[in-house]
């Protein structure tokens, strides 16, 4: 019943796909589908994105982002905002204690001035703790396209730019310095880019799924995987 047939065959990648980012969406509506609140979405969708991010560094990718809270998040009701919060100070501190053996870079990547003093400390002592590690996980919070690229543009006027270049905003936004996303997926059903990684997107793959946030699994990310390499990227070219 349970044959070699049924194994699952585990995917490997190569270099035309070095970075992917998630759209992790659809917490809040899998936790309402259950009777409970939004909160209980957004802890099970943290125990998805580890699971996720462990096996996609399995499999040969060498680069993972994730939208974990944008600018707009903001609007949502105090306590759901309060949960996210919760969760990510959770998450610096699972880093810290798992860091020697998980192999991880973590970068915050996001307009972090909004945070208190105390948070940006861990993240930043977390950032250069892990700086030498080979797999990149970017974990966007307070993020927004718009402003990563406004951010970018005002940094090159206070450095005396007077006309600024494609390579200058690339070397200027929060992933400066690593390959552009090459394949973006977004669970959750919604058709939309979200104000993510507007900058990064210009030629990324785009990989919708109805699947919820907390029920996505390797699976769905062999799926993805293999709707990426059935593409033909041309660039612009023909």
């Amino acid at each position: 019943m349970f044959g070699k047939k049924n194994k699952k065959q585990e995917v490997q990648v190569d270099d035309r796909l070095r970075h992917i980012a998630f759209i992790m969406d659809g917490n809040g509506r899998w936790a309402q589908k259950r009777g409970m609140p939004r909160e209980f979405g957004h802890s099970h969708g943290g125990d998805t994105f580890k699971k996720i991010g462990r096996y996609c560094q399995k499999i040969g990718i060498k680069y993972m982002t994730v939208y974990a809270f944008s600018t707009e998040n903001w609007k949502r009701p105090q306590k759901e905002i309060d949960t996210l919060m919760k969760l990510l100070d959770d998450y610096i501190e699972d880093a810290f204690r798992e860091m020697y053996e998980d192999n991880v870079r973590v970068k915050f990547v996001g307009n972090l001035s909004v945070f208190p003093e105390s948070v940006r400390e861990k993240m930043a002592k977390i950032e250069k703790e892990t700086e030498q590690k080979p797999f990149t996980l970017n974990i966007a919070i307070n993020y927004g396209g718009r402003e990563e690229i406004v951010h970018a543009c005002n940094k090159l006027i206070k450095e005396g730019k007077e006309s600024i270049t494609e390579e200058d905003v690339s070397a200027s936004i929060y992933t400066a310095g690593q390959p552009d996303p090459d394949l973006i997926v977004r669970t959750g059903g919604d058709i939309r880019t979200s104000n993510f990684l507007l900058w990064q997107s210009a030629y990324a793959e785009y990989y919708f799924t109805k699947t919820l946030w907390p029920d996505f699994s390797e699976r769905d990310v062999d799926a993805a995987v293999a709707e990426f390499y059935s593409r033909k990227r041309r660039y612009g070219g023909v």
